[in-house]
């Protein structure tokens, strides 16, 4: 029988007037991978931010339990002392930093206060490694790719001698072969000995790598599965999440489609930086009153880009093409005429484009709305 190296017990978080987690109970077996599953606002995040100290004890009621003691968490580094490493949905790099000074900031190689480098940029490589990116340790971090970037976070949380890694949708920016590529280096990581948690809405990669599924419901937990076993199959997870059999997960809807309202025609649209590659290449498209258009492609295709020029402009050089509402051309060379002629955008990086994290929420309403 394997050693329980973490159990959670009965643990309750509640914010005003909010009861986040109720009495939630979760154990971890050594050298295990176990998925926690569960609907947005399950309470998954808010477990995996208890156990790893971003809610300090106190500001919840229950146990921790890791190698059978007691914790008490005050904070982050408090967690990562015993080898508990959390890697959130946003990742949290320094874009104008090395790799190396990525992975080890906060934990330098340092003696009297003076870092070495040398030891630096070897460690670095002994973890690049062992994670698969072929890259160099003084390689800026903004330069590298979304997947090579989590394969970075996780080289940073290998730096910190990780017994227990937490990955919360760690695959929700990658594409396929990053993804993959992945879940590939945490079965590896299983067979040396960690132990992880992965926090998934893509229920065929759970199904691929983890050993148990702890299924929340509405901050409770509703059952842990065994996929060694029992066969799972991803209806039996979806029951458990949404609490009742789906057998009609894709409804037929009836909708009541009219003239076309928006239409791009011969929409080309060159990098803002290397003026002479084309981004995007006499694209044409067109949407009637009543209609969802999917713009779908693998990443780095040019929806973003599409997008964000088409929104006033806002990327891109030397922009040529129509652009037609209600069969009338409008030219929309800045975000504000994008604004007054009835187009929004909502931004894939919400940290980035889409908020002013430093404002309230009436502030960040009602910004792209108010008259001069």
């Amino acid at each position: 029988m394997s050693k329980i190296i973490l159990e959670m017990r009965n643990i309750t978080k509640e914010f005003p007037g909010v009861k986040a987690l109720q009495n939630v109970n979760l154990k971890i077996k050594e050298g295990e991978i176990h998925a926690l599953c569960g609907e947005n606002g399950a309470g998954k995040s808010t477990l995996m931010k208890v156990l790893s100290g971003v809610y300090p004890h106190g500001s919840y009621t229950g146990d921790i339990l890791f190698n059978g003691n007691v914790c008490k968490f005050k904070d982050i580094k408090q967690s990562e002392e015993l080898g508990i490493v959390i890697i959130h949905q946003e990742l949290a790099l320094i874009p104008y930093l090395s790799i190396a000074e990525n992975i080890f900031l906060g934990n330098e190689q340092a003696k009297n206060g003076i870092i070495n480098w040398n030891e630096t940029v070897i460690r670095t490589r002994e973890l690049l490694k062992k994670v698969g990116l072929n890259e160099s340790p003084n390689t800026k971090t903004a330069n590298l790719g979304v997947g090579k970037q989590q394969l970075t976070e996780i080289a940073k949380a290998l730096s910190k001698n990780v017994k227990l890694l937490i990955l919360d949708e760690p695959t929700a920016a990658l594409n396929e072969h990053d993804s993959e590529n992945l879940l590939n280096l945490l079965l590896e990581l299983k067979k040396q000995g960690m132990s992880a948690i992965i926090i998934s809405h893509k229920l065929n990669e759970i199904s691929k790598v983890a050993d148990s599924i702890t299924i929340l419901r509405d901050g409770q937990t509703v059952e842990t599965l065994d996929m060694k076993k029992d066969k799972i199959s991803e209806d039996r997870i979806i029951k458990g999440m949404v609490g009742r059999e789906l057998t009609n997960r894709y409804p037929k809807r009836e909708a009541k489609i009219g003239n076309t309202i928006f239409e791009v025609k011969n929409w080309n649209v060159f990098h803002p930086l290397h003026t002479n590659q084309k981004s995007i290449d006499n694209v044409n498209f067109h949407i009637r009153k009543g209609e969802i258009v999917g713009i779908a492609g693998l990443m780095g295709a040019g929806r973003t880009e599409l997008a964000m020029s088409i929104f006033g402009k806002s990327y891109g050089k030397k922009i040529t093409g129509q652009i037609y509402k209600d069969n009338k051309e409008i030219h929309l060379n800045n975000v504000s005429q994008a604004i007054e002629h009835g187009i929004a955008y909502v931004s894939e990086d919400r940290k980035g484009n889409g908020l002013i994290l430093m404002d309230d929420i009436k502030q960040n309403i009602t910004l792209a709305s108010l008259n001069k």
